[in-house]
């Protein structure tokens, strides 16, 4: 798949990154988001809420620079 998409970005004279951007813009843009998808998510109880933020924790501590691979 990212063989796929390094050609693609070759001949589009751009990054992986920029492409990888660019299709998540025109997904984003071509449908909005469901009736009440955020409301739902600020009802989440106590529980799940802490769940989540833990997990949101390890996610962040977890995170290392990466330098850019070459195209």
């Amino acid at each position: 798949m990212l063989d796929a998409v390094d050609e693609k970005a070759r001949s589009l004279r751009i990054s992986r990154n920029r492409l990888i951007i660019q299709a998540l813009e025109r997904e984003v843009d071509a449908r909005g988001w469901s009736p009440g998808f955020f409301a739902a998510l600020q009802r989440l109880d106590p529980d799940t809420l802490e769940t989540f933020r833990n997990s949101m924790s390890v996610v962040r501590r977890s995170r290392r620079s990466k330098r850019p691979v070459e195209l």
